[in-house]
Formats: structure tokens, sequence, C-alpha cells
């Protein structure tokens, strides 16, 4: 039976080795040389967070099959849970208390996942909304979790590690790029691995699954804690490395259905539709409000340009799942495969 997660074949994730090596060299090497405080701050390093959560919900949804709209959700308990390991757990290191904050998250998740196991497509997204709404209302009425702070608000921890501060633009850029390059470089060892065949097999139909031998619901339970361990510190790094703030208002729903959209433009069940998504949200309010400030002037406010990026996003949305199902990862990989053909 053909379901909204059905897709279709899709070329390898990884490219060559050569090819990753160049990418690393240029992100670790040329990027932290040239670029300007600004693009570290209102680019680079959102576009590391959000890519992050968006891997995280691809494991789940791209590969599993498995729809949430709680990521934000997740996200928030990452962020919460390293603030809380650093502050009361005096003299524990950084790179610890992100783990820890990962496994708080993956234990989470192994609880928002349990309808998984009588729920399917919309009916699970429904109740993964139950995971954002609780976390929301946690946040918001146990003061315990910000340390009392009476508006909620509290300022994250300093970067540092091993006595390294990364506390400037371009520390915490390099910052976000270690912890993305080594999640995503296990990631797809992950889903190159019999566990990531399970995944898959589940997605495309859980009877033939079973038929095989793979435990669905042991498998189940165990993509929605990978996911969330991922979706958990990428919330560490948008609210200590991004924000640099810790507070519920940058874990809202919005949020959850912002790094669904990059799974989807991106492309499901691919490592770089995640980056190529979340690029694409993260550049696209910067065109946007750039070329309103020069064809509209002052009109063109705040409010304005916040309807147009909904109303753009919307439509091109439509546009993927109409035109290019497999989203941009598809689309680049065609492209290349047709200039390749050309040459």
């Amino acid at each position: 039976m053909s379901t909204a997660l059905d897709l279709p074949a899709k070329p390898r994730d990884l490219s060559g080795p050569v090819g990753i090596a160049l990418l690393l060299a240029l992100a670790f090497g040329l990027v932290p040389l040239t670029a300007s405080d600004y693009l570290f701050e209102a680019i680079l390093t959102p576009f590391l967070a959000l890519a992050l959560a968006g891997l995280g919900l691809n494991l789940l949804t791209g590969y599993a099959g498995l729809l949430s709209l709680g990521s934000s959700a997740f996200m928030a308990v990452g962020a919460y849970a390293a603030f809380n390991l650093s502050l009361r757990v005096p003299g524990l290191p950084l790179p610890v208390s992100i783990l820890g904050a990962g496994l708080v998250a993956a234990a989470a998740g192994l609880v928002a996942g349990l309808p998984s196991l009588r729920l399917k497509g919309f009916y699970l997204a429904v109740s993964t909304l139950a995971a954002q709404f609780f976390v929301a209302w946690a946040l918001n009425r146990i003061g315990w979790l910000s340390n009392d702070s009476p508006s909620g608000v509290i300022n994250a921890p300093r970067l540092v590690v091993a006595g390294q501060s990364f506390e400037d633009a371009r520390g915490r850029y390099l910052f976000s790029l270690a912890i993305v390059s080594f999640l995503t470089f296990a990631t797809g060892r992950l889903v190159n691995s019999p566990t990531g065949r399970n995944l898959v097999a589940i997605r495309d139909s859980e009877v033939a699954a079973r038929i095989v031998g793979v435990k669905v619901a042991r498998t189940k339970l165990l993509a929605f804690a990978l996911s969330c361990f991922i979706v958990g510190i990428a919330g560490v790094l948008w609210a200590f490395a991004y924000l640099r703030t810790v507070e519920p208002a940058g874990f809202n729903l919005d949020r959850s259905f912002q790094i669904l959209f990059i799974v989807i433009i991106g492309g499901l069940g691919t490592l770089r539709g995640a980056f190529l998504g979340a690029g694409f949200i993260v550049v696209l309010p910067l065109v946007l409000s750039r070329l309103g400030a020069a064809l509209l002037g002052d009109s063109f406010d705040s409010g304005t340009l916040e309807m147009v990026q909904r109303i753009v996003l919307g439509a091109l949305i439509v546009i993927v799942l109409i035109r290019e199902p497999a989203g941009l990862s598809a689309l680049l990989h065609r492209t290349a495969r047709r200039l390749r053909l050309s040459a």
C-alpha cells in the first residue's frame, strides 16, 4: 500500500572520500580564515545546528518512516539537560555534559516512541505533539529546570574544552562543526549497517520486515532513541553556540515544523538532504530580507518579511512534493549526473 512516506530509489548518501576530505578541509581550514563574524553568527552556526537536527529527524522519518512533529521538544530537552549538568555537577567537562544531554534526550525519545508500537502515520505524528506540549509546559512551570530564573531565560555555559575557549564567533563555529562532522560520520556508518537496513525495511513494509526476522518494536524504539540523541545535541548547539541563551521560546512548535521542512525540502532518506534543506532554510530569510529592502525600502517591515517567508516556504514545499518528492538531494544528484554525461 502506498503511503506519504514511500520514496523513490535514491543515490548513495555519502560522496567519495576525496570529496568529503576536500569539503572538510574547506570547512575547517579556509572558512575560519576568511569568513566574517556576521557570516559565522548569522549563517554558518545556525546552519550547522539545524542541519544536525534535520539529520536526526531524517534518521527517524526518512529511514524508519516514523513521522514526528516534536523535534523541537527534544532539542529543548538536550539544551536544558546540558545546562543543568554543567550547573549542578561542578567540574564536569563540557563534552561529557553534551553527551549526557544527548542520552537524556534519547531516554525522552524512548518514552515518546512508545505510541509508535500501536500508531502509524498521521496518528503517530499527532501523538508526538504531546511531547512538544508537555516539554513546553514543563519548561515554563518547573523553575528548577531554569535555575529558578523569573523569566525562564538563562545564559548558556561558556564553551571551554580542555582549557581551550570557543567563546568567539569563529570558535563557536568550529565547536559546532566538529560535533556535526563527527555525528554525521557516525550516522553515515549507522545507516549503512544492518541496523540501518532494518530501519529501511520497517519503512518499506513492517510485515515484510517481521517475516525476514527484524524485531520491529525494538527497532522502532531504537530509531526514536538515536534520532532524539542527535536532535538533543543539536539543541545544545542551538542554545550554547548560536543563541547563547537557554530559553523556552527558542524551542517552540514553529521550530519543529522548521526541522520537518528541512527534511522534506532537502530529501527524505538522505544524509546530505539535511544539510541542503538547512542551508535553504537559513539562507532564504536573508535573501528575502535583502530583496525586500532593495525593492520596497522601509515599507518592508519585519512582519511583512515573516509573512512572505511563510508564503514562499509553503509554496516551495508544495512544489517540491509535486515535482521532486526526493527533494534537493535528488535534484543535485541528477544535475551532477547530467554534467558528467555532457562532459
